[in-house]
């Protein structure tokens, strides 16, 4: 179970994902900087009780209209080896002390923690509450009987690109992180095996559920 401590980051989280956004291929404003603030999201444990696993999203003011992107991040109390290409950055956490923040697409703990939420192994649990799980965020495998491959959540290549990031499983399966958010549309795509779906706010009055991440076959 992770715990929520109600103290401080220095820098914040917000701020350090102003600093990181700008340079990734799915961020829509481009040459402006963002003008952030915080919309949803929910947490996995991770079950050796050592790194912190959040899905944030957060709404961004600096384009033409509004834009909503999910990030996946990892906490952890020592640098990921191999890992430096997707560091966010570092923070001084209030209680923990310094925190090194990766975007958990690249990391095998998130990873493997959101293939077991898609196989009914890991709860999802709230953003900002300890110990208080978030039945709104579901997880469905669309193929009976369907096993994701052993040894998953080392991906065998790791894709950044404008409509998301794409990490290869193995056998012809490859998990798809939606970065731009967009309200459910309820078309099934073909080749889907599973999805992770949770909402966000829109605005004060509004909320929206869309797709945070997809398994689907590479090969028809």
């Amino acid at each position: 179970m992770s715990i929520i401590h109600k103290t401080t980051m220095s820098p914040t989280k917000v701020e350090l994902l102003t600093a990181w956004l700008p340079g990734q291929p799915w961020y829509a404003a481009a040459q402006r900087a963002p003008e952030l603030s915080r919309v949803g999201g929910f947490r996995l444990d991770d079950p050796e009780g050592e790194v912190g696993i959040e899905f944030m999203v957060v709404r961004d003011d600096a384009g033409d209209r509004p834009a909503w992107y999910h990030v996946p991040m990892t906490y952890r109390a020592a640098p990921l080896d191999g890992a430096e290409q997707a560091l966010i950055g570092t923070t001084e956490h209030g209680v923990l002390g310094q925190r090194w923040i990766y975007d958990g697409s690249h990391d095998p703990v998130l990873v493997g923690q959101l293939l077991a939420l898609l196989q009914g192994r890991a709860e999802p649990q709230a953003q900002s509450v300890s110990d208080t799980p978030d039945p709104s965020v579901t997880a469905e495998v669309t193929v009976a009987g369907y096993e994701v491959p052993a040894g998953a959540a080392e991906a065998s290549a790791v894709a950044n690109g404008p409509d998301g990031t794409r990490l290869l499983l193995g056998d012809g399966v490859a998990l798809q992180v939606t970065r731009v958010l967009r309200p459910e549309s309820g078309a099934e795509t073909a080749g889907v095996r599973g999805h992770v779906s949770a909402g966000w706010r829109l605005s004060e009055d509004g909320e929206a559920r869309g797709r945070f991440a997809v398994l689907y076959d590479t090969v028809s």
